[in-house]
């Protein structure tokens, strides 16, 4: 009786509870369903927690066409250049005699380029060049071909290419001034010879000055570098040097360049050179054979609170003129020091970075409009660009190297300068060496011959008649740059 009485009071409880759910349920379903009326009625647009829509919609933003026009037109190239042998020593008995190895071996340097033109004209960068002996192009298809220098600038870190080839794909120029910092954009290239790599990402800053390319020292005298690097963080390597940084409609906005890494591999950082700069140092390139870099004459500093307030300026925009080269562009035009320079034509400038790009994009003897506060008040002056040596005229090529192919080295005439400096009256100059008779007497580039056979060079020309239908040994007489004077024979 006990148990049954349990039981009925255990049920009834349970029964009570049920039905006090059932009642706050349809409490809490019907004050739910009238706040979601009435949040429609405020906010009619459909609202769905992050990770809970079922769209079927394509995102926005699709690489695939970028990179199928990017890839066919981005190769790998492989320069042959001559580097110190460092491998120690060849035995034990050498290393116990102190007999290390000496002289040059055959390294290689590999990056990127971009093909231009559909006749084989290839943009890549001056460090995936420079100093080589053979540059070996291969294409997206595995193509390859033996490339030529038209011409590069250290300034900009650019060279020209040009491959034996017809009906290439290329990529179309894009308006690095029309990308905007949160853009997305596409590295293509071959890091660590994985050819054919895309790697995507967005602008992250554009007008960076790395402080990476030589500048007017005792090394690399009278170079002027323009550092004003488009900012990404799309994954470049080494091997990207000199590949492409595509916009999402596939056309070519940079020169992939450098990375920020205290590794040597990506880190978060990479910089390439933006296009419009690029377009300026091929025309030049295929026009004159050298670049023509105009001068504005000033010294600046982008301007900073420091500068605002000594200053006595409003706002901390613009670049601030400390000094005026005398003879200088700027002093024929009436800039004065102390002024704030904010456009250069139609392009605002907020850096000393940005204002040497859009100089650097123009020419001795262009006339430009210079937008500058003097005394907070705004005023506009043209200005005649001038070059390096304060004249509007375009400088001229360097010479450019003879080649011997039977010696498998290129020539150059010594300058005064270095005759001068070696108390010599005449002299050949050995610029670049590829495998030859004038590489295995051990000949290094720099030495300059001022006798073959004991007749007096000066040119290549002199060299190659005096090896004219010649027999037997020749002696080849010179002096290296640091004054080593030395003797090599050879077999004709």
């Amino acid at each position: 009786m006990k148990t049954f009485k349990k039981f009925i009071s255990v049920f009834s409880i349970a029964l009570l509870g049920g039905i006090a759910s059932l009642a706050i349920d349809h409490y809490y379903i019907q004050k739910h369903n009238n706040w979601l009326a009435e949040s429609n009625i405020k906010n009619p647009l459909p609202i769905k927690f992050v990770g809970l829509g079922n769209s079927t919609t394509e995102a926005t933003t699709n690489f695939v066409t970028a990179a199928q026009k990017a890839v066919p037109a981005v190769v790998h190239v492989k320069s042959k250049v001559e580097m110190q042998d460092n491998r120690g020593y060849n035995s034990i008995w050498d290393y116990m005699n102190g007999n290390q190895r000496q002289g040059m071996v055959e390294g290689m340097v590999t990056g990127s380029g971009v093909i231009i033109s559909a006749d084989g004209y290839i943009v890549t960068n001056n460090h995936v060049i420079d100093q080589a002996g053979k540059i070996e192009v291969t294409l997206s298809d595995r193509h390859t071909y033996i490339a030529k220098v038209v011409g590069k600038d250290p300034e900009t870190d650019l060279a020209l290419l040009k491959i034996d080839a017809t009906n290439l794909p290329f990529m179309e120029y894009g308006n690095s001034d029309e990308m905007q910092v949160g853009q997305w954009v596409l590295a293509v290239g071959n890091p660590y010879n994985l050819t054919s790599t895309v790697t995507a990402g967005i602008i992250s800053a554009k007008g960076r000055n790395i402080d990476i390319l030589p500048n007017a020292s005792e090394q690399a005298k009278n170079l002027y570098p323009i550092e004003s690097y488009i900012q990404t963080d799309a994954a470049v390597n080494p091997g990207n040097s000199g590949g492409a940084l595509v916009n999402t409609d596939g056309q070519l906005i940079g020169i992939n360049s450098a990375i920020a890494s205290n590794t040597g591999s990506y880190t978060g950082y990479s910089f390439a050179i933006p296009v419009n700069l690029v377009r300026k140092v091929v025309a030049d390139l295929l026009q004159y054979g050298t670049v023509q870099r105009a001068f504005l004459g000033v010294t600046i500093r982008t301007v900073d609170d420091d500068i605002a307030k000594s200053a006595g300026l409003n706002s901390t925009n613009g670049i601030y003129v400390d000094a005026v080269t005398p003879n200088g562009a700027a002093e024929a035009a009436g800039l004065k020091e102390g002024d704030v320079i904010t456009k250069i034509g139609d392009q605002g400038v907020n850096d000393v970075a940005g204002l040497e790009e859009q100089i650097g994009r123009m020419r001795p003897g262009d006339k430009v409009t210079i937008t500058l506060n003097r005394d907070n008040k705004q005023m506009e002056i043209p200005v005649l660009l001038r070059n390096i040596d304060g004249n509007t005229s375009k400088v001229a090529a360097a010479e450019s190297p003879s080649s011997l192919t039977s010696l498998g080295a290129a020539f150059s005439t010594a300058s005064k300068e270095e005759l001068t400096k070696l108390g010599l009256e005449n002299g050949v100059k050995v610029v670049q060496l590829d495998n030859g008779k004038l590489r295995a007497i051990g000949i290094q580039e720099g030495f300059i011959i001022t006798k073959v056979d004991h007749q007096r060079v000066s040119s290549a020309g002199d060299i190659e008649k005096i090896l004219q239908n010649k027999s037997g040994g020749i002696l080849v007489e010179g002096v290296y740059p640091n004054g080593t004077r030395a003797y090599y024979a050879f077999g004709a």
